[in-house]
């Protein structure tokens, strides 16, 4: 096992590292831009070192400067967390280079599954079901017509690279075809630098389903359960549940067992979320994150496992040390994201938080690195915590989110609490009645 491990992000998920590298009896080392001088991942690591000014260009994205760190602090290996460089090819690549271990992945793995034309292609091979679309990259708008005819209207043009809803528009008709393919192009080039798109048929009720695995160096699969994360704006989450009030038991253990025998194919090493639509009975694959996710949460309440302890076991060499038959689901979990953002606007809200009281109680976990007197940086993620229940019954969970949302005190800046209020009162959300496009609506119609 690991005696040193150096943690390559901030905010909340640098905190859960820590938190489980101290319980590991491993020492940690925080890295840090001038801005994050005081967070509290910095106050509480065994050691810390600044990599740089606030821009995460010249900090958190600064790879020779990470290395650096590692290098004069001794540590044996590198968790990247979630965001920044953690499905970085090359950075994984380069920290096994160096002699580190990479807390995640192989770099092989990482940039078969982070570009979507290629994960798709992949998936298929192995069985995995796809949304009907294209077979990759799309090299003309006469293409584009061929398959958009083929699959049926209304259809959507999607960048190969990233993700974020960036480089992504609909074709509800052959006459919108030709701007969103220029559009999907444009965005895409300007965001990640690549203009490759392919076209899918455009699901007009799914719910987004993942599904947590972890595979370790020996050959050993396991999926950990789903989590519908269908409520999203501007396609980014907001509120997550374990499991999805949509899914059977049946229909869990079915797209488990064929995504951990795709996984298991692939050799694939450490945590993974495979993402899908689900529709009428059926999954249909759309990506993969090689990586853990931020709503890992809500899967170790219901699961009872730290996924970021199996992370660092697997990296150390370790077997799983068991199969998926002593995996077992209890309950119900939901996470809420508190954002520091406007709860109408959405416009971030950064500046000091002046009163801080976090909520308690049973079955109330609060994963977050604020404090009175900290300040939001202006720089990164508007995310400040992750509020998760777990209890019993979805209706006592949520119940009990109601409860902690109540409790919950952060002044001196804006966040979604209120907005989140209003999900759980409403009454198609207490049904499990929505789909991805749930929450757009939701809000534009002010409730």
């Amino acid at each position: 096992m690991f005696s040193k491990i150096l943690i390559a992000n901030r905010g909340e998920i640098a905190l859960r590292v820590l938190r489980a590298c101290r319980e590991m009896g491993i020492r940690s080392v925080a890295v840090h831009s001038t801005a994050d001088a005081d967070a509290m991942h910095v106050r509480l690591a065994d050691e810390a070192v600044c990599i740089g000014p606030p821009s995460a260009r010249d900090s958190y994205l600064n790879v020779a400067a990470i290395l650096s760190a590692a290098t004069i602090t001794g540590a044996e290996a590198i968790h990247p967390g979630y965001g920044f460089l953690s499905e970085n090819a090359d950075f994984a690549e380069t920290v096994e280079a160096h002699g580190l271990a990479f807390i995640g992945p192989t770099a092989e793995h990482i940039r078969t599954m982070g570009d979507k034309i290629s994960a798709k292609t992949t998936m298929e091979a192995l069985g995995v079901p796809l949304v009907p679309g294209s077979d990759g990259e799309l090299l003309s708008i006469e293409e584009a017509y061929e398959v958009a005819d083929r699959v049926g209207y209304p259809v959507l043009i999607k960048a190969a690279a990233g993700g974020g809803g960036r480089g992504m528009k609909v074709a509800q008709t052959p006459e919108e075809l030709p701007e969103a393919w220029s559009v999907a192009r444009t965005e895409s080039l300007a965001a990640f630098g690549n203009d490759a798109v392919y076209l899918e048929k455009y699901l007009d009720k799914p719910r987004h389903i993942e599904l947590q695995i972890m595979g370790d160096t020996h050959g050993n699969v396991v999926h950990f359960g789903e989590r519908d994360c269908s409520l999203q704006r501007r396609h980014q989450k907001l509120l997550e549940e374990a499991g999805s009030p949509a899914l059977t038991a049946e229909e869990r253990d079915a797209i488990g067992a064929t995504a951990t025998a795709a996984l298991s194919k692939m050799g694939y090493r450490n945590a993974g979320t495979l993402e899908f639509l689900y529709q009428d009975g059926q999954f249909c694959f759309i990506e993969m994150n090689t990586r853990l996710q931020v709503e890992h949460p809500v899967t170790e309440m219901v699961c009872d496992v730290d996924l970021v302890r199996e992370q660092i076991r697997i990296a150390a060499g370790e077997p799983l040390g068991y199969s998926q038959k002593d995996i077992t689901f209890s309950g119900h979990a939901i996470e809420c994201r508190i954002n520091a953002e406007d709860p109408d606007t959405f416009i971030p809200s950064p500046g000091t938080i002046t009163v801080y009281h976090p909520p308690g109680g049973l079955g109330v976990r609060i994963d977050s690195a604020v404090y009175a007197g900290y300040r939001v940086p202006p720089y990164y993620d508007s995310m400040i915590a992750k509020l998760i229940v777990h209890a019993p019954t979805r209706a006592a969970a949520i119940a009990r989110m109601s409860r902690a949302l109540d409790e919950l005190v952060v002044e001196g800046v804006s966040t979604v609490v209120p907005l989140h209020r209003r999900i759980l009162a409403d009454p198609e959300f207490q049904k499990g009645d929505y789909t991805i496009h749930w929450l757009e609506n939701f809000t534009a119609r002010g409730k």
